[in-house]
């Protein structure tokens, strides 16, 4: 992996006949791996999303306090903040 400022360039082993296939399919350009990341990490994303939800409904009680609901935004916005400097 090599980096500039704004970039880092990565590389890719692929066995021969899937790259050629992807490469075939336009699928190895720098935007559409982009484009492919930012989907994959957005569907990671929500599924943390549903599992913390599910963990939640699965405890025993009903609400949440109001320090850990706090504890929840700070560490929501602080996800969001960090997705958002990822992208710049």
């Amino acid at each position: 992996m090599t980096t500039n400022a704004d970039q880092i360039d990565v590389t890719v082993s692929l066995p021969s006949g899937l790259a050629e296939e992807a490469e075939a399919s336009g699928l190895l350009s720098s935007e559409m791996v982009e484009a492919m990341l930012r989907e994959e990490l957005r569907t990671e994303r929500v599924r943390r999303l549903f599992d913390a939800a599910d963990r939640l409904s699965s405890e025993s009680r009903t609400s949440l306090s109001a320090d850990e609901v706090e504890r929840e935004i700070h560490a929501a916005r602080a996800e969001r903040r960090k997705v958002g400097a990822s992208r710049s």
